[in-house]
């Protein structure tokens, strides 16, 4: 019987987002694949569908001649590669926005951390700049539901995790590469194949191209090196073409220093840098550049600052879910701090975290929360960090005790570890940090 159906692997946010898609597409025949239970949104009758769930969910791809994988969904897996062995078509959806769009009005960013606040801070300037642009991909509105309104002169800005650009083979024509140093192995196999996804962004540049990279951190230097394009590198190196020194960042001979901006933290810098060389790449006028990252505000759950009361100042920083974002936190603190860490397991390595914490004069004390407390703990004393340190049960009660801070202190939530247990998500953390903040 001849395969007639096109199938969606995985259908969650993104893989709903494909099954509008394929509707707009005016494709009648489609099959659903995922493990947990699908629920269907309300579509005309004309359009059938089919749904596998369950332990055989992949099972539907017998019925397929292409199949849209979310990006979650690992492409080597066994039964899709002989999916593909026997004739059927894999594709993400990066890969089929990058078909539809020209790689000149996309700017893409990756990286390990500050995607967010990066495609975020790009967003603003080109608002000031009156360009009309739209945030999709990791962050923002899936990559095919911005293809619902396209319009040719939107410039698109795409954050991209490893998992959506493992297979892409285009490149746009700014690819902005931030810190990267390694995550999600529990999805790659390895280190540098983590890595070697991420030089997908700009591997396929062409030299009219764009790459803006971070040249202060190896693994980052060694992937714009796979880039045929303009090399636009930031950080404190002498080649800098946007140069961090202390607080301030300059591009030729302008200057932005960080006391004229709404975001706080030092690592933010690097973000500014990484936006202002991808707008500048477009034409965007350096002073308009600068005078907007003056007005930018930083996301929620990012090194928030949540004001000041009896003198305490409040950063929430839940978002940080790896050692070398809360890195990045505890080094941007001016005040004497207390800090909250801890959450679920992901056998993160704290060697560098500590290392840091054991050298911190400002950081007075650390409230350990969720179930890697107790190796936290244990970790930071064999690393002699010299403040005071306890294991509590409950964010509530390590609050509670880091009030003891006391007027002109700060208490800062930046966890270094993932969520769950004790919360739903990253997001449930920082809003219940945020309620303590206002009870207070």
């Amino acid at each position: 019987m001849e395969q007639k159906s096109i199938g969606i692997l995985g259908f969650g946010v993104e893989g709903k987002s494909t099954l509008r898609y394929l509707i707009r597409e005016g494709f009648k025949d489609i099959v659903v694949m995922d493990k947990s239970p699908v629920t269907l949104p309300e579509i005309d009758k004309s359009i059938n569908i089919s749904v596998f769930s369950g332990e055989h969910y992949k099972d539907g791809l017998l019925q397929c001649f292409e199949v849209i994988r979310s990006a979650g969904f690992y492409p080597l897996d066994s039964d899709l590669l002989k999916f593909q062995m026997n004739g059927g078509v894999v594709k993400s959806q990066v890969e089929i926005f990058f078909e539809k769009v020209p790689a000149e009005k996309i700017i893409g960013v990756t990286g390990t951390l500050g995607k967010g606040s990066t495609v975020s801070m790009i967003k603003h300037i080109l608002d000031a700049a009156n360009e009309p642009s739209e945030i999709g991909g990791n962050f923002g509105i899936p990559m095919l539901d911005l293809l619902a309104n396209k319009n040719q002169d939107t410039t698109y800005i795409l954050e991209l995790s490893s998992f959506q650009l493992m297979t892409l083979g285009s490149s746009p024509k700014v690819g902005v590469v931030l810190k990267v140093s390694s995550e999600h192995l529990d999805w790659h196999k390895t280190v540098e194949e983590y890595r070697d996804a991420k030089a997908n962004l700009v591997r396929y540049q062409k030299p009219f191209d764009c790459c803006v990279y971070m040249q202060d951190a190896l693994p980052t230097s060694e992937i714009a090196e796979n880039s045929a394009a303009q090399k636009f590198p930031f950080g404190s190196g002498e080649n800098a073409v946007a140069k961090i020194e202390g607080d301030s960042l300059k591009i030729g001979t302008v200057s932005l220093h960080l006391s004229e901006c709404k975001v706080r933290g030092i690592y933010q810098l690097e973000n500014m840098a990484a936006a202002a060389l991808a707008t500048l790449a477009i034409g965007v006028d350096i002073h308009v550049i600068f005078e907007a990252l003056k007005t930018y505000e930083a996301l929620p759950l990012r090194m928030e600052f949540r004001g000041e009361k009896n003198g305490i100042e409040f950063f929430n920083d839940s978002y940080a879910t790896r050692p070398d974002a809360t890195l990045a936190a505890v080094q941007s603190m001016k005040r004497p701090f207390a800090l909250i860490l801890g959450g679920s397991e992901k056998n993160a390595d704290f060697t560098e975290l500590f290392s840091e914490l054991a050298l911190l004069e400002k950081l007075k004390s650390i409230a350990f929360i969720g179930a890697t407390a107790e190796r936290m703990f244990k970790q930071a004393t064999e690393m002699n960090v010299k403040a005071k340190m306890e294991i509590f049960n409950s964010l509530e009660e390590a609050f509670n005790n880091s009030l003891a801070i006391g007027n002109g202190g700060a208490i800062l939530l930046s966890p270094a570890c993932a969520s769950f247990g004790l919360f739903k998500n990253y997001k449930h953390r920082g809003e219940v940090f945020n309620q303590l903040i206002e009870n207070f």
